[in-house]
Parts: C-alpha cells; structure tokens; sequence
C-alpha cells in the first residue's frame, strides 16, 4: 500500500532515521489478538499472556522509553467462505491490512517495534508493515516450521502456514489471487531471508528452499555446526553487503515443548534456553533490530497454570533479550560508585 499526501511527506524524512539509525531508544508494544490463520482458538489471547508475565516492566528497566499502544481490535467476518482450500482468507487478509498499517506508522514515528500475537499470519502484516518504511529489510526466521507453504501446496489451507509465500517476489508467479489480499504484493528477496530452527517442513515447502537457495538452519545444522557459528553464518550472509534493518519474526514453537508447552503446533526436539537466547543476543549486537514478532503462544494450551506461565515468561525473555538484556542481568546505568569518603561525610552531616 504506497503513501500519500501529508502522511507520506510527514513520514518521508524519518525514513532513512528510522532504517539505519543505531538502537532506537524507544520500544512500541503493539498487541495483535487473531487466531484465524489456524485451527485451534486461544492464541488470541497471546497478548495479554505476555503482558501479564511483566513484558512492559521488563523493557523499562531496560533504559527504553516504552510506549504500550495496547491490542489491535480485529473485525471477524461471519461468513467467510475458504477459497479454493484455504480458510477465512478475508479476516486474514483484513488483520494483516490493519496491523501492516500500525507497524508502519509506529516505526515511521522512530519506535522498534515490538509485535506481539496472535498467530504467525500476522507476520504479513507485521513484516509488510515494517518494509513500507525499510524496503532493504531482511528477515530472520525462527521457528519449527517454514511457513512458506503456497495456497496449492498447503496441506492444511491454514494460513499461519503460508505468511512468507505472501512476501517472497520469487512466488508471485505461485499465488492466485486470494480474497482479502489484494492490498499488498511481494516485497522480499529469497536472498533478504533466513530460517533458523526447522525441524518440520513440507515437501512442497522443502521443494521452494531449494529451488530458490533460500538459506536455512535445521536443528541437525544446529546440533552440528553450533549456535555461534549458525548466528555467524545467518549475519554474514544478510549483512556482508550492506548494514540494513532486521525484521525478527520469532514462533515461540522454535523451541522444545518441555520449554513452551503453551502452543498450537509444538514439535519434539527443539532450540533449548540458551539457543533460543543467544539467537537474540547476536541480533541486538549488531544493533539492528527494527521490530520483531512473538507470536504463537496459546495459553488455553497449556495443561497447568506453571505451563502457560512458564510459555509466557520465555516470550519475555526473547524479547527483553533481543532489546539487549544481557545474561550478566539488565544493570540501569550508573555514573560513578559512591566512595567510603562520601559516605562518611554524609554520616556527618
């Protein structure tokens, strides 16, 4: 969707701010309630899960200025038809359109962006969004599942499956015409995109990464080469050209189920606690990062309170993570420590 009039001119000279400026010192928060693009209900409540285990005070104890612009209200149609075999494609296509244009606005205002879901459809959206104001972006993909199925080659029609077709230039000449669509267009090179965490994919999916050498680490790759070398080789292939924004879209089903039960489509042997950390450690050094997704946590997944909490508290982590919590703690900034003297003489007084 292009700009125009006094919004374009208002957002046009932030535009080269907002993309290769170092560590934006101000974080939106922007929730996106939705569980059309699968199954299995509940994720909508994703948001507030993530709230409630202390995402907001946790970024401020981070020297960020936040600014929660609270959850998306999404319109849900009564009837919408699936098409051709995928399901509810208008309400999908309608979130997307109305998150793509709060991604785009916050990050226009200068904020990173912090999108929290929901399920991974909104990725359309969210990295759609993002691209309006940094159209050099490339996109890190951490998850169990390529996403990158086509409406033909889905074997579900759920559309949490098929985001990253919807981006890629590569694919138009695969995607028909879908109701609900008909605001956006591809936007990403095969080359701008990278997968971290497979351990899931489908045969049409596997067929598109190797037909268009689109760079990927499996868990095998993981447990060969190592976390530091697959972060090295991920940054070098986005980066050696150039220094532009990164797009972090981050399925909480990357990692193993005995860390984040609390989601719809968990798959056994995943990224474990320092993997997963360490993924986001590497991308906020680079100094990066322009918004992020953390989507797929479903707390009414969970089979125990401890379980949903425990889903919840480490979508915490990855994001307060990749805005630069450190393993060392989140130390506030001090100038100086007071010496034995000052204290003494404060004892005088």
């Amino acid at each position: 969707m292009a700009l125009r009039g006094p919004l374009f001119r208002l957002l046009r000279p932030q535009l080269g701010q907002t993309c290769h400026q170092s560590r934006a010192q101000s974080v939106a928060v922007l929730g996106a309630p939705f569980s059309r693009g699968q199954k299995r209900r509940g994720v909508e409540h994703g948001p507030k899960a993530i709230r409630d285990a202390g995402l907001i005070e946790r970024l401020s104890g981070l020297d960020y200025s936040v600014h929660d612009f609270g959850d998306l209200n999404f319109h849900h149609l009564e009837k919408d038809e699936p098409y051709m075999d995928v399901k509810f494609p208008r309400s999908v296509g309608g979130a997307n359109k109305m998150l793509s244009g709060a991604v785009s606005r916050a990050i226009g205002a200068g904020h990173t962006l912090v999108m929290l879901g929901g399920d991974h459809s909104l990725a359309i959206g969210s990295v759609g969004g993002h691209a309006q104001q940094c159209p050099d972006l490339c996109l890190i993909w951490v998850d169990a599942h390529a996403d990158i199925n086509t409406p033909m080659s889905s074997p579900s029609g759920n559309l949490h499956g098929q985001p990253v077709a919807f981006m890629l230039k590569e694919l138009t000449d695969k995607m028909p015409d879908i109701p609900g669509f008909s605001w956006t267009k591809p936007f990403l090179s095969s080359s701008d995109l990278v997968y971290i965490g497979l351990r899931d994919v489908d045969p049409g999916e596997y067929h598109i990464l190797k037909n268009l050498g689109i760079q990927y680490f499996t868990m095998r790759d993981i447990d060969r080469l190592g976390i530091q070398r697959v972060m090295e080789v991920t940054l070098d292939h986005l980066l050696s050209r150039k220094q532009r924004p990164i797009h972090l879209s981050f399925d909480i089903d990357a990692f193993d189920p005995s860390l984040a039960p609390a989601t719809g489509t968990p798959v056994n042997g995943g990224l474990t606690y320092r993997e997963g950390i360490y993924i986001t450690e590497e991308i906020h050094n680079t100094g990066l990062l322009s918004a992020m997704d953390l989507v797929e946590v479903n707390p009414t997944l969970g089979a125990t309170r401890e379980a949903v909490e425990a889903t919840a508290s480490l979508a915490v982590d990855i994001i307060a993570s990749s805005l630069g919590q450190t393993r060392e703690g989140a130390p506030v900034s001090i100038l100086e420590i007071p010496s034995v003297k000052d204290d003494t003489e404060q004892l005088r007084l």
